[in-house]
């Protein structure tokens, strides 16, 4: 078995353990809590039927046809329209984003025909809207903590500006070389995610009469996209402030699933990497020096031998795929603070042997950001060659030099976006 199923395959096993584990948690919790609702509700319906002198089969008769019209939206308590224009958006809103409350669901045929191509089309769409999204933040926070780190170095002189002639006193201490860590993107997206949940649940309390805990449980469930709908807010028929609050709603819901999202698959990378760890700890039996660690040698040698250096680029400055690279655009290089002004975030197309800088010919250095029309064309290419590759290597042909990126493949997505951006998961490591 190669290294890409048996990491599928332990993922599978762990996700497996995982729901069991889950499973467990949650039937010991909420089941005494399902036996008691039971019980009362029995009791109460007992009392009711004999206070009223009702028969149980014609109160379940009612409360039957009271549940098919609560699916059509119909509560005991008044709340706004469900299919006028501002309840409409807001469902086809939870359709595209894929959170789904339930709160409303379409009734009729031709509706649900509708849904069906509405939502395919608009799931896709929204889809690429989270990748491009994620790709803008993580160049937006290559270049924070690019600035950071480049007042660091200069404060300690030893920056690749060549402050006083004097050179980096290693390959982390030069810009060349330099590239933001996934642990530090996780920890910023983690929090700017909980900032918003907070700030959220703040305004959920005062506008829905929910409880603290109560609003965070919802900002995760909806920010997530999962979605119960135990719990929706902007439901009721009036509010104060009304229009400004569904504003605010609508706005904290974006960037609350739009920051969780690119916190998901920045999460995803470290588990990779876990799973890595994991893989080489079963190939070596974790019996050398350092390969308690994340960075196990037994693995990091394992792949460094597959990549072979192209002899082109020898000799010359090489860049790293993360690296924060000069723009060589027709205008020039742009230039601040007395240096240059470095774009962030090289596309998952840059990585690979030959040409300059380890690029393939032909490809370029996308530090400025990729249109939508690129961005399809360079996912196609990657799943195209993915697909050749995979083929190749069946019929007996070796695997290409950079088929295995320190144990993570290119990728099509948000992890393809992430691939050769991040310092875990640059094809030099």
């Amino acid at each position: 078995m190669n290294e890409d199923n048996a990491r599928f395959c332990l993922l599978a096993g762990l996700i497996l353990l995982y729901l069991l584990c889950g499973a467990a948690v949650f039937s010991a919790l909420e089941r005494p809590y399902e036996l008691r609702a039971r019980r009362r509700w029995t009791q109460r319906l007992d009392e009711f039927t004999q206070a009223h002198g009702v028969e149980v089969a014609a109160l379940q008769g009612l409360l039957r046809d009271y549940e098919e019209a609560n699916g059509a939206g119909i509560r005991v308590d008044a709340l706004r329209p469900r299919w006028d224009f501002s309840g409409a958006f807001y469902f086809v809103g939870t359709v595209v984003s894929t959170i789904g409350f339930g709160m409303n669901t379409p009734a009729t045929i031709s509706g649900k025909i509708f849904l069906i191509f509405y939502g395919l089309i608009g799931c896709a769409a929204t889809i690429l809207f989270f990748n491009l999204f994620l790709e803008r933040i993580i160049t937006m926070l290559a270049y924070i903590m690019r600035w950071f780190h480049e007042r660091q170095l200069r404060h300690s002189g030893a920056g690749a500006l060549g402050e006083g002639g004097r050179a980096p006193r290693r390959e982390d201490d030069s810009l060349e070389g330099w590239k933001p860590s996934v642990y530090y993107v996780m920890l910023i997206l983690g929090v700017a995610s909980v900032i918003i949940a907070c700030s959220a649940s703040t305004l959920y309390c005062a506008m829905e009469d929910w409880s603290y805990v109560d609003s965070l449980y919802f900002c995760f469930v909806a920010f997530s996209t999962i979605g119960f709908g135990d719990l929706v807010s902007s439901q009721r028929q009036q509010y104060e402030g009304q229009g400004a609050y569904r504003l605010g709603n609508c706005l904290f819901i974006l960037m609350g699933v739009c920051c969780i999202y690119s916190l998901f698959n920045v999460i995803s990378i470290v588990i990779k990497q876990t799973l890595n760890w994991i893989l080489a700890k079963l190939a070596c039996g974790g019996s050398r020096p350092g390969c308690r660690s994340l960075r196990c040698p037994c693995w990091s040698r394992k792949h460094g031998a597959r990549r072979l250096a192209p002899a082109a680029g020898r000799g010359r400055r090489r860049f790293k795929g993360n690296s924060v690279q000069p723009l060589q655009s027709r205008a020039g290089p742009q230039r601040f603070a007395g240096g240059s002004l470095d774009t962030a975030g090289d596309s998952e197309t840059d990585c690979g042997p030959g040409g300059e800088g380890g690029a393939y010919p032909g490809r370029r250095l996308s530090g400025e950001m990729i249109s939508v029309n690129e961005f399809n064309k360079v996912s196609l290419a990657l799943l195209q060659k993915q697909l050749s590759d995979s083929a190749h290597h069946h019929q007996g042909h070796a695997p290409p030099s950079h088929a295995h990126l320190n144990g993570f493949s290119g990728g099509v997505g948000a992890l393809a976006i992430m691939n050769n951006r991040l310092q875990e998961t640059s094809c030099d490591r």
